[in-house]
């Protein structure tokens, strides 16, 4: 492949030397013209046909003639260049980029010097002689110096070195002042969310990891230390029971971990440094020394820290809220499952776990029926819709 793309270099090399070469001979024809006999140009001349000019013909000849020199020449062009390029590689090789740079700069400063030089004379005869002498000379001098005072132009290029530097460091420290803004936002964002305290049993009942992953659950999230032991007691349990909710809580809090996006931190403050013996005290003891909410399923603890002004999330507040709203005078099928505490009560569920109690539906045990709400008892516990039978709906 590389011989080929070397043949068809040549071949294009070639090329461009014939055509410069017959431009040569068609410009040469030209010089030539006043210097031959009037008598070829006569219209009584024999030797050409009387429909082609003289000078056509001469400059048809002359451009064909330099046009093959140049192609007879060309292998001797192109070798010509391959040596020069050989000159340039051995001795640049080891020449440092900063010396070509150098160099470089030079030269077009003293092109550019040679030229604004130049333009005066360019009118003259000799103007375009000068010129090139002048680009020759200026050029060659310009690459010259600027190599020799190479750490001179560094010195020179110093200030604006510094003043790139100054301007980088001026840029990071706004982007520094950007970025400590973005912090400070979002530190304020997360102090306006709050602090939320977990307790033993939100953690076991598990709902707060499907309320976390929605990314309703803002702030920090704090697990005491001692709500951690208390879990690792439920765990390793002899009843089975509790060992298995414990273990449940404890993969809970594992997911809740692995979420991105949460900011869980482990407070490491005992019982004995809050001063309280019992869980739910301390809690309510840590909430209101860091100021934080209580997230909890517990109705006992829900009403201890509610005494001591703390804030508390019930989970099963929330489990309600989101519950949907039964009016009284709707009517929904249900199908009664065992008797109430009350007699004649019979009991059934809705399909989101709701208690439904139906007056008189003791009789109605194991079959469906239509009821009519009545009324709708919320508590933290969990809500209770009450309602009168209707009648039997068959299966």
């Amino acid at each position: 492949m590389s011989e080929g793309f070397g043949k068809i270099v040549k071949i294009v090399f070639s090329g461009i030397v014939m055509l410069l070469s017959g431009m040569i001979g068609a410009q040469t024809a030209q010089l030539i013209f006043p210097l031959l006999p009037e008598e070829l140009f006569t219209d009584g001349r024999t030797w050409l046909t009387l429909w082609l000019p003289c000078k056509i013909f001469i400059t048809i000849i002359s451009s064909i003639s330099f046009a093959l020199i140049g192609l007879i020449l060309s292998p001797l062009f192109f070798r010509l260049l391959g040596l020069i390029g050989t000159l340039f590689e051995t001795h640049l090789k080891n020449t440092s980029w900063s010396e070509i740079t150098s160099a470089t700069i030079g030269m077009i400063v003293g092109l550019i010097i040679a030229n604004l030089m130049a333009l005066p004379f360019s009118d003259l005869l000799f103007g375009s002689y000068f010129a090139i002498l002048l680009n020759i000379i200026l050029g060659y001098l310009g690459a010259r110096i600027l190599l020799k005072r190479q750490n001179d132009l560094k010195q020179v290029l110093g200030p604006i070195q510094g003043l790139k530097d100054r301007l980088s460091m001026m840029r990071g420290a706004r982007e520094r002042q950007i970025g400590e803004k973005l912090l400070d936002a979002e530190d304020g964002a997360r102090s306006a969310a709050g602090r939320k305290i977990l307790d033993t049993s939100v953690i076991i009942d598990g709902r707060i990891l499907d309320v976390a992953r929605t990314g309703f659950l803002e702030g920090l999230i704090i697990i005491p230390q001692f709500v951690l032991l208390e879990l690792q007691a439920v765990a390793d349990s002899t009843d089975p029971a509790r060992r298995t909710r414990g273990r449940r809580g404890l993969d809970v809090l594992n997911d809740l971990q692995r979420l991105q996006g949460l900011n869980i931190e482990i407070d490491g403050e005992t019982l004995k440094n809050l001063g309280v013996e019992s869980v739910d005290s301390g809690l309510v003891a840590l909430a209101g020394r860091i100021d934080a909410q209580i997230l909890t399923t517990d109705y006992n603890l829900n009403k201890l820290a509610q005494i001591q002004g703390i804030s508390v999330l019930n989970v099963n507040d929330l489990a309600n809220a989101l519950k949907p709203m039964l009016l009284p005078g709707e009517t929904i099928v249900i199908d009664v499952i065992r008797e109430g505490k009350e007699p004649h009560q019979g009991v059934g569920y809705l399909d989101d776990g709701t208690m439904f109690v139906v007056e008189d539906g003791e009789k109605f045990i194991g079959k469906r029926v239509e009821v009519v709400v009545t009324s709708m008892l919320q508590t933290s516990a969990g809500r209770m819709v009450f309602g009168r039978f209707r009648k039997e709906v068959k299966h």
